[in-house]
């Protein structure tokens, strides 16, 4: 089922684009820059998430959409998700952050000389935002034209009457500025780092490791509310377990001189 909104967010950025051969997953170059990550003032959350300045020095490719059962079952012979009745093009959930990176770790023998890895909670919240700095990157609201999440949850007195009741087929959203689909709602994403507390500072590239079992998960799903859909919200989920409104999407590194890894 594809949903068309009105209008996108923001007009679409010309952006340089790879194929992999083996699962025909698109990415999407993002482009290094600093953005301000974090919750905005006046946004409160149970898990603090307090503004500060991240500079992001390295351009990378990002998975234009998140990671599909039909791309899961290629790389992987099975198909662990629950909503299987959605179809193949619906992203693949019920995978763990090991789950995932056992994914990566063939995906990446699949592809000689390529580096596949999940994004930071940073790089995420970067592509997320797109250059915005509203609460959905290019906008201060969310709709049920924009993304699936529960619009009947009331968010800050807000509530609409659309519940999906289950993910839908990737792209069936409005990019954002950056080419990118469905980082609002669908499902949760994996990211790549521990769930620690951030920088008060100025933070280069960070990389967060404490030591924690928790990994940050990003973007909301089908299953939540707009509120947590919003770019600088943070969630988390034991490495080990999954759900059925959890999955991800792959980074693929640029080497510094522009070529990939």
């Amino acid at each position: 089922m594809s949903i068309v909104a009105c209008a996108s967010p923001a007009p679409v950025q010309q952006v340089e684009t790879w194929q992999d051969p083996v699962t025909g997953m698109e990415f999407v170059l993002v482009p290094a820059g600093d953005f301000v990550m974090g919750l905005r003032d006046g946004e409160v959350d149970v898990r603090a998430a307090p503004s500060h300045t991240v500079q992001v020095t390295r351009p990378f490719y990002l998975g234009r959409f998140e990671v599909t059962q039909a791309q899961w079952q290629q790389v992987m012979g099975t198909n662990p998700s629950q909503l299987t009745d959605c179809g193949p093009s619906c992203p693949v959930e019920s995978v763990s952050w090991a789950d995932v990176h056992e994914f990566l770790r063939r995906l990446s023998e699949l592809n000689a000389g390529e580096r596949f890895r999940l994004p930071t909670e940073a790089e995420w919240e970067y592509a997320c935002r797109a250059g915005g700095e509203a609460r959905y990157g290019e906008l201060d609201t969310l709709s049920p034209t924009l993304a699936n999440y529960d619009s009947r949850i009331p968010f800050e007195g807000v509530a609409d009457t659309v519940f999906m009741g289950s993910t839908l087929a990737v792209g069936s959203y409005p990019p954002n500025a950056f080419g990118l689909h469905d980082l609002l709602g669908n499902v949760w994403e994996w990211t790549e780092d521990e769930y620690c507390p951030y920088s008060i500072s100025l933070a280069v590239d960070p990389v967060q490791s404490c030591g924690a079992d928790t990994i940050p998960i990003r973007g909301g799903s089908w299953y939540f509310s707009a509120g947590a859909a919003r770019c600088g919200r943070r969630y988390t989920h034991a490495r080990g377990v999954s759900g059925f409104s959890l999955g991800f999407r792959v980074l693929r590194e640029v080497k510094a001189d522009g070529g990939t890894v």
